[in-house]
């Protein structure tokens, strides 16, 4: 239950920083500021993103079986 608490608190941060870009450029900051602000917000976005495509991703890899027939699984041992 934790997990899904947290992948959503991550996933609010990254709406609200969404919104953050949508209403950066109507502030009124100066050129360099509004530059800075856009890297740094892009950065954030990146590592939410990252971290939430690491815990959508299966912890354990499924073990492989294959419908395999052996018929002749004592072909090796003499006739007597």
């Amino acid at each position: 239950m934790y997990d899904t608490i947290n992948s959503m608190s991550k996933a609010r941060t990254l709406l609200l920083l969404g919104i953050w870009v949508a209403v950066l450029p109507y502030l009124g900051f100066p050129s360099f500021w509004k530059s800075l602000l856009f890297s740094l917000t892009g950065l954030g976005m990146m590592y939410f993103s990252y971290i939430l495509y690491l815990e959508s991703r299966p912890k354990t890899t499924p073990k492989e079986t294959f419908d395999n027939f052996s018929e002749n699984n004592n072909f090796n041992e003499t006739v007597q």
